[in-house]
């Protein structure tokens, strides 16, 4: 297939399935970690096992420098993507009257100013491809409708739709798509904290999903079959809105 796919945040949790669920489709991959560089390393151990090749960018998708001199050269040395999926992000949780400045903005800067730092420089090159190309961005049940206690993470994942179904406008005369995948409650770390039981009663589902459910949705946009499909939010969520 020779068809190669940066996922952000894929050394554990969603970017992780996300990204091994791809190998497994035949993609190529670029993983990347802020920081978690041994997780990546063994994700990368796994894809190959898989047959696919993978290698590793590790930077601070917060920092717009980083991020456009890590890509660039990795472009400059192995082309363009053919897709990208934005899924590294952050939580800081606080009812608002409590919510610091400092909460606020590492979350802000974290999950929407990166759509802006990671896919302004990889878009021109996924042009001049002249071929398909495919984008999908990760919001949250959170920035559909609200959740008390994030919303700085509301804000942020709300503004991921917008600009997503923006972005989608400008490049769909390109034959590039650009869809959003929005997940509900989903195993990870991040519901560690949670009152499991108490959260489950509240989804239609009755259950948290996978990982691999919220991996199998990118993968769906990610393929050809998805080639009409841009512009859009799919919501993985048991029901939950």
């Amino acid at each position: 297939m020779n068809k190669t796919i940066l996922v952000t945040g894929s050394s554990r949790g969603i970017g992780k399935a996300i990204a091994l669920y791809l190998a497994k489709q035949g993609y190529d991959l670029v993983l990347h970690c802020r920081s978690q560089k041994a997780q990546a390393e063994a994700v990368i151990a796994e894809i190959e096992q898989l047959g696919s090749t993978a290698r590793l960018l590790q930077f601070d998708i917060s920092d717009r420098d980083q991020c456009a001199a890590q890509l660039n050269q990795d472009m400059e040395l192995n082309g363009a993507y053919y897709g990208v999926v934005c899924n590294a992000g952050i939580t800081a949780d606080n009812a608002f009257p409590a919510l610091t400045g400092e909460e606020w903005d590492s979350v802000i800067h974290t999950n929407l100013d990166s759509f802006y730092n990671v896919l302004q420089p990889v878009i021109m090159p996924m042009i001049r491809r002249r071929q398909p190309g495919r984008i999908v961005t990760l919001s949250s049940v959170s920035g559909i409708m609200g959740n008390r206690g994030q919303v700085n993470y509301s804000a942020a994942k709300a503004g991921i739709i917008g600009a997503t179904k923006a972005l989608a406008l400008e490049l769909a005369k390109r034959d590039i798509t650009v869809n959003c995948v929005a997940p509900g409650l989903i195993a990870t770390d991040m519901l560690d904290e949670l009152p499991l039981d108490e959260i489950k009663k509240m989804i239609p589902a009755r259950r948290v999903g996978d990982p691999k459910e919220v991996a199998a949705a990118v993968a769906f946009l990610m393929s050809e079959d998805a080639s009409y499909i841009t512009r859009q939010v799919l919501s993985v969520n048991g029901g939950l809105c």
